[in-house]
C-alpha cells in the first residue's frame, strides 16, 4: 500500500504536518517533512495519504509566510553608498560601486531543501556553494570543505527531532536524532575559525538542541522551545548575514521574528555582516 516518496500526515498529530515517505520498516514508516525539517516515525496505522500538498491547510499557510519572509530578504537587499554609508534600496538608479555579499557554504541533509536553498541564493545573487552530506558526516565534510570553499557563512542543517516519551530530558542530547552531529560540525568549524565574526556559522534542524549549539560555537541556532522550524529559515538567517554591511550587526530580533518559526523556533548572538562595496563599477 504504501510507497517510498508517498506524502502523507499522521492521524495522532490531527495531520498537521506534511511528510514524504522516507523508508518502510516491517511496523514503522520513517518520515521526512516537507516544509519542516523534522525526522519522525509513525505506524503504518497512524497514516494517511495526502494527494494533493496544495490542499492540506497547515502546509499552506507555513508556505504563504515562508513567501512573505522571502519578498521580505529580497526588499531588504541595499545597496550602500560608499560616502558616508547611506543605504538606497536596490531599485534605484545604478551606483557606481559594485557590491560583494557573504560567501555562503551550505551542508544540508537533505537533497530537496539543498536543491531549493541554492535556488534562494541564487535568486539573491548570493555566492553560495551546496553539499548535499549526512547529518553523521558533516563534520568531516566541514574539516575538508571549508579550507577549500573560505566562506563567510556556514549553513549546517537536515532533519533532526526530540524523542517522544513522558518526562523526557531536554538537556540531555542522546534524546536528539541529529543535534550531537550539528554539535560536531559546529566544533569543526570553530577549529577552523575561532571568531564568529569571520564566519557566522547557522546550525540545526526540527527540535535541535540549542543551547548545546551555541555553546558549540553556532551563531544563530534551533530550537529554544523545541518545535518544528521550516525548511528554508535557516537560508533566509543566512541570506540576512550576507546582505548586512560589515560595518553592522545583524538586527537579532528582526530577522528571527520575520521567519516562519519565530523565536521559538531559532535564536542567535550579535553577529557582523558580511556584505562589502567596492570601487570603480565593473563589469564581470
Amino acid at each position: 500500500m504504501w510507497r517510498e516518496g508517498d506524502l502523507v500526515a499522521r492521524k495522532s498529530y490531527g495531520e498537521d504536518v506534511l511528510f514524504r515517505i522516507h523508508a518502510l520498516e516491517r511496523t514503522m514508516a520513517v518520515l521526512k517533512g516537507v516544509e519542516y525539517r523534522l525526522l519522525a516515525d509513525a505506524a503504518y496505522n497512524d497514516l494517511v495519504k495526502v494527494d494533493d500538498p496544495d490542499q492540506h491547510r497547515p502546509t499552506e499557510k507555513v508556505r504563504l509566510k515562508a513567501e512573505q519572509f522571502a519578498r521580505a530578504v529580497r526588499s531588504s537587499a541595499l545597496r550602500r553608498d560608499p560616502d558616508g554609508g547611506k543605504r538606497m534600496p536596490v531599485q534605484q538608479e545604478p551606483s557606481p560601486f559594485f557590491e560583494l555579499p557573504g560567501k555562503i557554504l551550505h551542508l544540508d541533509g537533505d537533497l530537496r531543501y539543498l536543491h531549493k536553498s541554492m535556488q534562494i541564493y541564487r535568486s539573491l545573487g548570493i555566492p553560495a556553494e551546496g553539499h548535499h552530506v549526512h547529518e553523521s558526516m558533516m563534520a568531516e565534510a566541514a574539516y575538508h570543505l571549508l579550507p577549500e570553499v573560505k566562506p563567510d557563512i556556514l549553513v549546517i542543517t537536515g532533519h533532526d527531532g526530540l524523542a517522544k516519551r513522558p518526562g523526557v530530558d531536554r538537556q540531555y542530547i542522546g534524546n536528539y536524532k541529529n543535534s550531537m552531529h550539528f554539535v560536531n560540525a559546529v566544533r569543526t568549524a570553530r577549529q577552523y575559525e575561532r571568531n564568529r565574526d569571520a564566519l557566522a556559522v547557522i546550525a540545526g534542524a526540527c527540535q535541535s538542541h540549542f543551547e548545546a549549539l551555541l555553546q558549540a560555537g553556532a551563531n544563530f541556532a534551533s530550537s529554544p522551545a523545541r518545535i518544528l522550524i521550516h525548511a528554508l529559515d535557516p537560508v533566509y538567517i543566512a541570506a540576512k548575514v550576507a546582505f548586512t554591511s560589515i560595518r553592522d550587526t545583524v538586527n537579532i530580533y528582526g530577522v528571527i521574528r520575520h521567519t516562519v518559526s519565530g523565536l521559538d523556533g531559532l535564536g542567535g548572538i550579535e553577529t557582523k555582516g558580511s556584505h562589502r562595496i567596492g570601487l570603480p563599477k565593473l563589469e564581470f
